[in-house]
């Protein structure tokens, strides 16, 4: 004020000019709040926003850090300024999980539109990040909140070095603080103090530290150094020489903090023992230098000579390491300080022979980094024309871990550049075991491998014995990879001679012959081995093949016999062919948030294509609206998605992360509890009472974790039930909210009339009324309850003429009053026979039975031929018509003639004539 002019700060000070800067973080500076607060809106529950209190950024030293669980921190500066100016801190942001904006609010409360409110992730340590201010009234917004409401906790988000221009004109300069120094005059920033030297406040050089004691970079004092321990050395090889001989190399752990000289130090042991080199890779060949080459395309080796492929072969290209001489070109290694975050120019893996192995950082929680590029891949053609299941090719690593405390082996995929994302953990001592990572997308992709002993941010080297060991990493399908062997390819003539071609999709190679054989029906084939007949396998029960055998799947039917062979059940399950979401009952973290576990269905139908789509939109919610972002999504036949409701989160659409898939691959539909290996438990749900049976889809998925060494399965029980119109009702086992038990097989029940079988004859019942005026009607009626659905219609009501009874009454009387008569006549008429027959006998019967004595004499008893009598003849014989025919069939004699008793004149016995 007293010159009225700006002056250079001295040596060992420093000015912003217009600006302030905050870069030391052991307290929270003066200006600066932390708050927290609960999602939740509700402000009733407030049991869990006393829950986070607590989740606030914490100074660091350094920087200061956010917090990694599901309440939202807040780091506010407020400040005014004279003239407009800017904003500038560094931060390190590893972790996609944790939403992490950064905004300035004006005179007014309002935001700024700046798209760069919402941060992006870091790739490689810490990343600086600017913004303009107006002038007035500012105030300066960092806040996060992790979305990670499973057991992995999120990696913080660190900030330092915030500076502020344009606040006024400084009337003073401020001293360097311990540990930097400004040489110089006119100094805008003090400079860090290198290794083994320190400073005090204000310093305008540093000092360099006793031979006995060390210090980091930017120290402020120097410590002792312990005495060398076998924990601080490790040992490397050397680069095969022209002998085919390496030596066996021991070095000290960089920075070296030990004395050699001290009293109980160890001493570097000596190097220089040679041993023989290691054979080469497979599809290397080793040159005359003894160095590694790779082989030509065509050719293939076992890591000593190069062999051109047969006709009727192609090389199979990848890359396969499993003898580590030297670090291979495509891979680099690194060190990340687990205390400040930079990466430093260290080694992190060392060669050893048969395996590669984690070498000693500058501390315990340091994360010792390996990484592979692989720039694209090849895949079959017939793999390439598979859209369903993607795999372009696979990664199989064999490693172990040897810890004593709680480290931990990370490996991670980056693809086209993007962020390395973990999809797979191992904490604590592992055996040696394999595992592999199926890729599904071309593109160029990093794989990575990082171990930290320990998180505890105390440095030192405690625990250099806790190791990992990779024996061999092998990937297929590499573009411009080697090849340790020759498969089989079809063959195609041409002038140059048989050269290989692709089979067509569904075709397998016949490798005596080396052509191409269509699949049999109801088979797939295995694409990245399609080498004769054995390649085709056959599709579950209830499924088929698509159009290229790439997959097997369900059209939506399914025709089930019962025990009776009269009744098939036919099922058409069209009306759920569309994709289904289902939400368990809501959970709640520790700090009270909400969340619920989301569900995708996608049955069957479709040629077999996933319909299912869960996304990872954390990404997408620091993205403006109408921006297409990169969101990390999975496809599938059943999916599943950590929802927290918009309602909570208070952005723009509720936050979805952590998609898991949980069925890749349809195995079959079936009555059945149980198929290969997979178990639909029926007591998990209410028991089914229709007598139509339950049909259950079986699905596995392709993740292999930990937890799930056989991956994850899931069962969909489809229930007929005539109430629930199409599509239907999900609902997930009522003693397992979320869906599962175990956490490896998932279990769904879906009722709906869609899921009972087709009406058929079977279902209804027929009834045919009376005849009313010649009208007779026979009706159809379901059976209750209907347990079916489609299939054939109820027929319709047919109407038939009929004679009612009353006409059949007429004709019966008129019958009737024909026969009487008819009967009536002949009666008349065998009666008046009768008395004809009865007369002539009866007469018979009176002559022969006259007494002799009344006889008259012959000649004039006689009756003359010709002679009728009839008239003067005298019926008296009594005996009814019975009796005369007896008596006229038993006095018959044997000769034919009747026999008549006569009696004789003197009266005696009869005599028979």
């Amino acid at each position: 004020m007293k010159d009225q002019s700006c002056k250079p700060c001295a040596e060992g000070r420093y000015s912003l000019g217009t600006g302030i800067r905050f870069d030391e973080w052991d307290e929270l500076p003066h200006g600066f709040a932390s708050l927290s607060a609960n999602l939740e809106v509700d402000d009733s529950i407030s049991e869990s926003t006393e829950n986070c209190t607590s989740s606030t950024w914490v100074p660091r030293g350094d920087y200061i850090a956010s917090n990694t669980d599901e309440c939202t921190a807040t780091l506010m500066y407020a400040v005014n300024l004279k003239q407009s100016g800017t904003v500038n801190f560094e931060y390190y942001y590893p972790d996609s999980s944790i939403i992490f904006e950064f905004f300035v609010q004006n005179d007014q409360c309002q935001p700024n539109a700046d798209d760069s409110r919402w941060m992006k992730t870091t790739e490689k340590g810490w990343e600086f990040h600017s913004v303009e201010l107006n002038r007035g009234n500012n105030v300066l917004y960092w806040r996060t909140t992790a979305f990670s409401v499973w057991s992995k906790v999120s990696k913080p988000v660190l900030v330092r070095n915030i500076a502020i221009t344009g606040v006024a004109y400084t009337s003073e300069c401020f001293p360097c603080k311990p540990g930097t120094y400004a040489a110089k005059q006119g100094s805008s920033f003090c400079k860090l103090c290198p290794v083994n030297s320190y400073s005090n406040k204000g310093e305008t050089f540093c000092h360099p530290c006793d031979s006995d004691k060390y210090s980091e970079k930017g120290s402020s004092t120097c410590k002792v150094r312990p005495a060398c321990t076998d924990k601080d050395y490790f040992y490397t090889h050397t680069a095969c020489d022209a002998n085919g001989e390496t030596q066996l190399m021991y070095k000290w752990a960089m920075p070296k903090i030990c004395g050699e000289d001290l009293e109980g130090a160890v001493k570097l042991p000596a190097s220089g023992v040679k041993t023989r080199c290691p054979p080469c890779n497979p599809g290397f060949f080793k040159t005359s230098n003894s160095t590694c080459e790779p082989c030509p395309y065509g050719s293939y080796s076992n890591g000593s000579d190069c062999t051109h492929c047969p006709a009727g072969t192609e090389p199979a290209v990848g890359f396969e390491y499993k003898w580590w001489n030297t670090l291979p070109s495509n891979m680099e290694t690194t060190v990340l300080s687990g205390i400040n975050f930079e990466y430093k120019g260290l080694t992190g893996w060392e060669v050893a022979g048969d395996h590669i192995y984690t070498a000693v950082g500058a501390s315990d929680n340091d994360f010792m980094i390996l990484t592979l590029v692989v720039p694209g891949f090849r895949p079959p053609q017939s793999v390439m024309a598979d859209t369903e299941n993607k795999e372009v090719a696979r990664i199989t690593f064999v490693f172990e871990t040897i810890c004593s405390v709680n480290c931990e082996l990370y490996f991670m995929v980056g693809m086209n550049s993007r962020t390395n994302t973990p999809v797979e953990t191992w904490k604590g001592t592992k055996g040696k075991q394999s595992y592999t990572y199926t890729i599904e997308e071309n593109a160029t992709v990093s794989f990575t491998w990082a171990f930290q002993r320990t998180t505890l941010h105390e440095t030192g080297r405690k625990y250099t014995n806790d190791v990992a060991k990779i024996y061999s990493i092998n990937v297929t399908n590499v573009m411009g990879g080697v090849a340790s062997y020759c498969r089989p390819c079809a063959l195609e003539a041409s002038d140059l001679g048989s050269s290989c071609t692709s089979c067509p999709a569904g075709h397998y190679i016949d490798r005596d012959s080396g052509t191409c054989h269509l699949c049999p029906p109801n088979t797939i084939l295995k694409a990245h081995q399609p080498y004769g007949a054995q390649a085709c396998v056959p599709c579950g029960p209830g499924t088929k093949n698509n159009k290229i055998h790439s997959l097997c799947y369900n059209d939506c039917t399914f025709s089930l016999s019962q025990n009776t062979p009269s009744r098939i059940f036919n099922y058409n399950f069209s009306a759920l062919a569309g994709t289904v979401s289902l939400a368990g009952a809501p959970s709640f973290t520790s700090k009270g948030l909400k969340y619920f576990h989301h569900f995708t269905l996608n049955l069957c139908g479709n040629q077999g294509k996933k319909m299912s789509v869960c996304t990872d939109n954390v990404t997408d919610l620091r993205i403006p609206e109408g921006e297409a972002g990169f969101s990390k999504s999975i496809t599938a036949y059943v999916c599943q998605v950590v929802i927290i409701p918009s309602e909570v989160t208070g952005y723009k659409a509720g936050v979805s992360s952590q998609p898991v898939s949980l069925a890749d691959r349809l195995i079959g539909v079936s009555t059945d509890m149980t198929l290969e290996g997979i178990i639909s438990p029926a007591e998990l749900f209410h028991p089914e009472t229709s007598g139509i049976p339950d049909v259950v889809f079986f699905f596995r998925s392709n993740d292999v974790t930990q937890s799930c060494s056989s991956g994850r399965s899931t069962t969909i029980r489809l229930r007929c039930n005539p109430m629930k119109a199409a599509p239907g009702t999900l609902q997930l086992p009522s003693m397992c909210s979320d869906g599962t038990c175990d956490g490896c097989n998932f279990h769904f029940l879906w009722e709906s009339v869609a899921a009972c079988p087709l009406c058929s004859a079977s279902d209804y019942h027929t009834f045919v009324s009376s005849c009313v005026a010649g009208i007779q009607k026979t009706t159809y009626m379901w059976r209750e309850p209907k347990m079916c659905a489609g299939g054939i219609s109820l027929p319709e009501q047919k109407v038939t003429i009929c004679k009612t009874i009353d006409f059949w009454l007429k004709v019966g009387i008129s019958a009737g009053t024909c026969t009487a008569i008819l009967l009536t006549v002949l009666t008349c008429y065998f009666w008046k026979k009768n008395q004809k027959l009865e007369y002539k006998y009866s007469k018979l019967v009176m002559n022969a039975t006259l007494k002799d004595c009344d006889l008259p004499a012959a000649d004039s008893c006689a009756i003359m031929e010709g002679e009728d009598v009839e008239d003067d003849l005298i019926f008296t014989s009594k005996k009814s018509l019975f009796g005369k025919i007896k008596s006229f069939t038993s006095k018959r004699t044997p000769d034919g003639f009747d026999s008549v008793p006569l009696k004789t004149s003197s009266g005696g016995p009869d005599m028979d004539l």
